[in-house]
């Protein structure tokens, strides 16, 4: 799909240009270290995306089970070999790389759970089908919110969803299992303080309350999105170009992963932030064409899954950046920087 294709490479070669620009004290006396990074692994991602464009995809099917496993395993290896950064292990030290399983996770969801689903599609989608199913999506999840990291076990719940429900599950089922959800969310944020049960971390906590009252605490909890705010807002409708005083005197924290397009907002305006917003409408365009005209129903369930994996990293990482949303830690797809989000989002 040359489209696609197109707006994929387009923004990678935005996020290389923004981050040569943005994050160029970030490391001192290597102003291209995260751009020339970015471009090595875009460069390695395009040929992954090459060489498995080459294989059927309804051949993972019959690998549905060796998949999910592969993916639990790589998962619960973070658990017992992750490098903690900043309290969360995440990662895992390969040489000059650090690999985050949990974003392969993402991909390696899609294509394992639809194929399950697709091969169950035949039966009668009973309430008892429906929870199992459930439970395998919500399984590596619960698995990714142990690191902690909240961000990409929303993204994992979100793809299970979006997979039964391209699958056709009958809608009294998410009702009853929404309600019951609610229901036990309720209780343990309501009971398990008294009792020493923390379900959320102090720094998860802050991110919520101060999505509520954003002035409530501007120095420390509010700190970042009020700066990612101020930095969108002063780009205006050209940007500030090489007078990005936000990013460049590093009031915007992280402005190379979870900020990048604030980063974008302040030094290319309004026209550079709706460049990147129409890139990825067009990605997403095409995407949904794909689940269209997809000649299989599996292909049909496996491009739903990925097309809501996209689209609700953007939605949440664009309204994060805009204050719409709390701070979860949700990348932008081709654009922050990270190599194992670069790889997966390729493949």
């Amino acid at each position: 799909d040359r489209v696609m294709l197109a707006a994929s490479v387009g923004l990678i070669a935005f996020s290389v240009f923004t981050l040569a620009s943005a994050s160029r004290d970030e490391i001192p006396g290597q102003p291209l270290y995260f751009a020339t990074r970015q471009g090595l692994y875009a460069l390695i991602g395009v040929a992954l995306m090459i060489a498995i464009s080459r294989i059927e995809y309804s051949r993972l099917r019959g690998a549905r089970i060796s998949i999910y496993a592969a993916m639990i395993g790589l998962i619960a290896a973070v658990l017992l070999l992750g490098t903690a950064v900043r309290g969360s292990h995440r990662w895992i030290e390969l040489a000059d790389f650090r690999f985050q399983p949990a974003e392969f996770a993402k991909v390696l969801l899609c294509v394992s759970l639809a194929a399950i689903v697709f091969e169950r599609i035949h039966r009668p989608f009973g309430l008892r089908q429906t929870l199992t199913l459930l439970s395998l999506g919500l399984a590596p999840a619960a698995l990714v919110f142990l690191q902690p990291d909240l961000g990409s076990g929303l993204v994992l719940v979100v793809v299970t969803l979006a997979v039964l429900f391209c699958a056709g599950i009958p809608w009294q089922h998410f009702a009853a299992i929404a309600a019951v959800a609610a229901s036990l969310a309720g209780a343990v944020l309501a009971l398990g303080p008294p009792v020493g049960i923390d379900v959320l971390h102090g720094y998860q906590e802050d991110r919520l309350t101060s999505f509520l009252h954003p002035s409530d605490d501007p120095a420390d909890a509010s700190y970042q999105v009020n700066q990612s705010v101020i930095a969108v807002g002063s780009g205006e409708r050209t940007g500030r170009g090489g007078e990005a005083t936000q990013t460049d005197l590093l009031f915007l924290p992280e402005r190379h992963t979870d900020f990048v397009f604030a980063a974008i907002g302040e030094r290319f305006g309004f026209l550079g932030a709706a460049l990147v917003v129409c890139l990825y409408a067009l990605l997403l365009w095409r995407g949904l064409r794909v689940m269209r005209l997809s000649r299989s129903f599996y292909g049909t369930l496996l491009a739903g899954g990925i097309v809501s994996m996209l689209g609700f990293q953007i939605v949440v990482n664009v309204g994060m950046n805009l204050g719409m949303m709390p701070v979860t830690g949700v990348t932008l797809p081709l654009m922050s920087y990270g190599g194992s989000s670069v790889l997966a989002t390729f493949l």
